[in-house]
């Protein structure tokens, strides 16, 4: 682990709230409304890549229109998901607690403004950081490395003092491409995927003070 790491950028979604399998939910439906098939590993794929799943509506030739009233109705399902389903993951509020006092944090997501403030409405999770980023705030999303280089600039530190949390290849992708280290969470949606070059890979974000205490 590195030695200078003082500050912490954490991913959001499969991290701190456990909503990526509801995000996927909501676009299979809605796809699925017009015979179009995605799968959990379609998804994952398309994902890792940063690729969108509404290019399996284009090579189906909906036209725009079409697809635009697709993912509108999919960001509704997905709203309503978030004020229904369960979302919390076990140990994040003791975890932040623990390490806000060691580590300046930050948040760094691809999730949109709206649903960001959506899913804090009624939670007490942000007073631990001093920022969050969402996909609003940068020119392109993860995997490339524009999330977390807003944030180090953000922050106006050396790169080297940054660790990234993370539960997807595409979030390892984007914290290795702007030069910094990560440590991967396993969420049971995204633990199929490939996490080479993580610092470490826990089961629970319950271990990551004890890690990085060592």
């Amino acid at each position: 682990m590195p030695d200078a790491v003082k500050f912490l950028l954490w991913d959001f979604d499969g991290v701190l709230v456990d909503t990526e399998r509801w995000y996927f939910e909501a676009t299979r439906l809605a796809l699925g409304e017009v015979g179009v098939r995605l799968s959990q590993e379609r998804y994952l794929e398309f994902m890792t890549a940063g690729r969108s799943c509404w290019e399996l509506a284009r090579q189906a030739e909906l036209p725009e229109t079409e697809i635009q009233e697709l993912r509108n109705r999919r960001d509704e399902t997905y709203r309503e998901f978030l004020r229904t389903k369960p979302i919390e993951i076990p140990g994040v509020p003791e975890t932040l607690a623990a390490l806000a006092g060691r580590y300046r944090m930050a948040i760094v997501t691809t999730a949109r403004r709206a649903d960001f403030d959506l899913i804090h409405a009624g939670r007490d999770l942000l007073r631990h950081f001093e920022f969050s980023l969402t996909i609003e705030d940068y020119p392109r999303q993860k995997p490339a490395p524009d999330p977390y280089l807003a944030a180090i600039v953000r922050f106006g530190a050396d790169p080297k003092q940054f660790l990234a949390i993370e539960d997807s290849a595409r979030g390892l992708h984007s914290a290795q491409a702007a030069g910094i280290g990560c440590i991967v969470i396993k969420n049971s949606f995204t633990q199929s995927l490939d996490f080479a070059g993580a610092l470490r890979i826990l089961d629970s974000v319950s271990e990551l003070p004890g890690v990085l205490a060592r």
